[in-house]
């Protein structure tokens, strides 16, 4: 074989090679971050992974995940934030408010999904439920409260007094607690808030409501349910009983829970994902609430807090403990 026909086959055999070398595509990168970690927040980010699976972004593959759990602690959520913003990951996942607030407080260039926030409009997140532009869109975990007053009132007909263990530094309850008030007020049904700063202080407030409500209901503050045991001891201790709006947490003591589901939201989220690992701007995506809620109910808790649940609730309920 002459030069000339080896340079002839260089010439048609190197454009393929290289082109071949192009495809290799570097793998996505998912920067994940959580205010702490407990069931309902786990489930969520479950949900993400396995939205991004199904999409086909496997970890490992085509994907990085990246994930840090800021403990509960906001200052950490900052830190994480800014590491984040730092290695520019094509999306960035704020698991509740803190985080979300972080990431958004680190870059306004990478993409930036929230997921578990109450009200992202009041956490100052985005402007509105609809598409803002900006780089942050996501799915809330907002309920409507009525569906949660009925259960209480029909679980304890004559309440009159309801406690909201919360923690005063997270917007998502503050906002619950105002929300509370304005509907329990015309209906002569007072609220008695007890703050709690620190997961440490959930038993002592629980305790300060004993003899003066008639029930405690528990939203999906971050701190409270990270720490729910502490909250099912003291109110065995105090016969006051426990209604939330995290189904798991009817899993670790409450006799009822109305909530979203939040392995779906995760999932929800995840679609949210994959749209701007696709190519869209979360500018473009409105932020969505969660599409369906789920009744838990706990009769070994009912019984131990000093409550008797009525058929019709455990009737409705997707899921009874005993």
């Amino acid at each position: 074989m002459n030069r000339r026909k080896v340079l002839q086959m260089l010439s048609l055999v190197l454009p393929l090679s290289i082109g071949t070398f192009a495809v290799a595509e570097k793998p996505k990168h998912v920067a994940i971050t959580a205010i702490v970690e407990h069931p309902a927040l786990d489930q969520a980010r479950q949900g993400i992974i396995d939205e991004l699976k199904d999409a086909g972004y496997e970890e490992g593959k085509n994907l990085k995940i990246q994930f840090q759990s800021a403990q509960g602690n906001s200052a950490t959520a900052a830190q994480i934030a800014k590491k984040y913003a730092g290695d520019h990951p094509d999306v960035a996942v704020g698991i509740g408010t803190p985080s979300a607030q972080a990431l958004l407080a680190s870059t306004r260039t990478v993409p930036i999904v929230y997921t578990a926030v109450t009200d992202p409009v009041a956490a100052n997140l985005v402007r509105s439920w609809e598409a803002t532009g900006g780089n942050v869109t996501g799915v809330s975990d907002h309920l409507p409260l009525e569906p949660q007053v009925e259960l209480i009132k029909t679980i304890i007909p004559e309440v009159k007094s309801i406690g909201f263990v919360y923690s005063p530094g997270e917007v998502n309850s503050t906002i619950v607690l105002e929300q509370l008030q304005e509907i329990l007020t015309p209906q002569n049904i007072r609220v008695v808030p007890a703050p709690a700063q620190r997961t440490t202080d959930i038993s002592t407030a629980v305790k300060s409501l004993q003899d003066r409500v008639d029930v405690i209901y528990t939203s999906t503050d971050n701190n409270v349910v990270s720490a729910y045991e502490s909250m099912y001891q003291a109110a065995v201790q105090t016969k006051i009983p426990l209604i939330a709006s995290d189904t798991s947490s009817a899993e670790r003591g409450a006799v009822a829970a109305l909530g979203g589901d939040y392995y779906g939201m995760g999932r929800q989220t995840g679609k949210m994902v994959v749209r701007i690992l696709n190519g869209e701007k979360p500018g473009d995506i409105p932020s969505e609430k969660p599409q369906n809620t789920e009744l838990y109910v706990n009769l070994k808790a009912a019984a131990q807090q000093g409550v008797t649940l009525p058929p019709e609730v455990i009737d409705a309920a997707v899921k009874v403990i005993e």
